[in-house]
């Protein structure tokens, strides 16, 4: 192991592994890039390459085992050994840019997502081609957040514009602190940048629980600059920032890992409210260790979580007792929602040829899910059809259309009907 970041690993004497899989899509659509040679070393040896693998026809390489620090390291702020290995992954195909990705993030146990972006060569290159992962906000030093008030009054603001809180399909995110006119700004669909802030901000080997508050504080802490338009009312053309003093981490082109990418497809709609609040709460949180902040602790909860306290209570010992989970009355960009009940065999009516339409669009650029009639009726062929699609999109592989399933089914849909994407 020539690279430094597993000496806890040599020096304990333990042989731990993470897994990686590796996704790439074009840039021109949220269609998969299949044949893409996919070349993987140690970031601190990235000459010595440890394996190459080709992408499917979904776009995907097999998930592969690769070496990763004990998950100890993980569970206590004290260690100063890095918690993760970091690896370089370096994506070709015919007909598109390379990129390489630098610091990839695994942990021992833990399957990590890494999406990549392929620019075709006849396009201007306008995306970074080059992406460096920093040190996880948990490992390395960043900025305190700045102390804000959690509900905005309209003084501060200005006029709020909505009247209810919607999830929005896209923010824009301004990579650096507000006044940096330099600074790129990058539209990331919502659920993408949850995934990505989360990844960021907590470690993915935590309990559940402690994982489910963590997004919950990210999740109203975005939704409380959409819905108050918090930097628009300054005059700026974003969302938010990715600067840890002012808002919460977010990394262009960075992995995420599978346990948070599928539990922020369960609960995206969700956020923090009090009583006669219509915002959602501006929820402050802080490491707890390095800095602390009137709002939750992310060691504090992981330990709460440990003891076996619930999201919920976990919000509750942080923000106090009158804080509650609300859901978004509705979501931006998606042809229609949940029909409220899981799609099954026996199912029939119009979601169930919605779904069935949607699949036979996706199917068209991700071969590997069968068409399916569109008849209304959900059989075992529309099972089987939902079931290779869950398989490819990181679901749970039911065949079943529940509710994380039926979204993203919505947001593929969507993505592969555009002929290009905000970038």
């Amino acid at each position: 192991m020539p690279n430094n970041q597993l000496t806890a690993a040599q020096e304990s004497g333990a042989s731990s592994n993470g897994s990686l899989r590796v996704s790439v899509t074009s840039s021109l659509g949220r269609v998969p890039v299949p044949n893409a040679s996919v070349t993987i070393s140690y970031t601190g040896d990235p000459g010595e390459p440890l394996m190459q693998l080709s992408t499917d026809s979904s776009g995907q390489t097999p998930s592969v085992e690769l070496p990763a620090p004990p998950v100890e390291l993980s569970q206590e702020p004290e260690n100063e050994l890095q918690p993760y290995s970091e690896y370089n992954i370096l994506v070709t195909a015919e007909g598109y840019e390379p990129v390489l990705i630098s610091g990839s993030e695994l942990f021992a146990g833990e399957l990590s997502l890494q999406p990549v972006r392929l620019m075709p060569l006849e396009t201007e290159a306008d995306a970074n081609q080059i992406v460096v992962i920093p040190a996880h906000t948990l490992f390395g030093d960043y900025p305190p957040k700045i102390p804000e008030e959690e509900i905005k009054p309209i003084a501060e603001t200005g006029e709020i514009v909505l009247s209810r809180v919607v999830i929005p399909e896209y923010i824009i995110v301004h990579d650096g602190v507000p006044n940096d006119a330099t600074a790129q700004n990058y539209w990331v669909r919502y659920r993408d940048y949850i995934k990505n802030v989360a990844s960021c901000e907590i470690y993915s080997t935590w309990p559940e629980a402690a994982i489910y508050a963590n997004i919950l504080a990210i999740m109203s802490f975005t939704l409380n600059r959409v819905y108050t338009e918090w930097y628009r009312n300054q005059g700026y053309p974003f969302t938010i920032t990715s600067s840890t003093a002012y808002d919460q981490k977010w990394v262009y082109g960075r992995n995420i890992f599978q346990n948070i990418d599928r539990l922020v497809d369960s609960v995206f709609a969700n956020y923090l409210s009090r009583p006669g609040v219509r915002q959602p709460i501006f929820t402050s949180y802080c490491d707890g260790q390095r800095v602390t902040c009137s709002g939750l602790s992310q060691w504090g909860s992981k330990y709460l979580g440990d003891q076996g306290y619930s999201a919920i209570e976990i919000i509750r010992y942080y923000y106090g007792s009158d804080m509650y989970i609300n859901t978004a009355e509705a979501i931006s960009g998606v042809p229609s929602s949940y029909p409220g009940y899981d799609l099954n065999i026996g199912a029939s009516g119009d979601k169930v040829r919605q779904l069935q339409s949607q699949l036979n669009r996706i199917a068209r650029n991700y071969p590997a899910i069968p068409t399916v009639a569109a008849d209304g009726v959900y059989g075992s062929q529309t099972a089987e059809a939902v079931r290779i699609f869950q398989g490819i999109f990181d679901l749970p592989q039911t065949g079943v259309t529940d509710y994380p399933t039926w979204y993203e089914i919505s947001e593929i849909y969507v993505g592969v009907s555009r002929i290009a994407e905000p970038g």
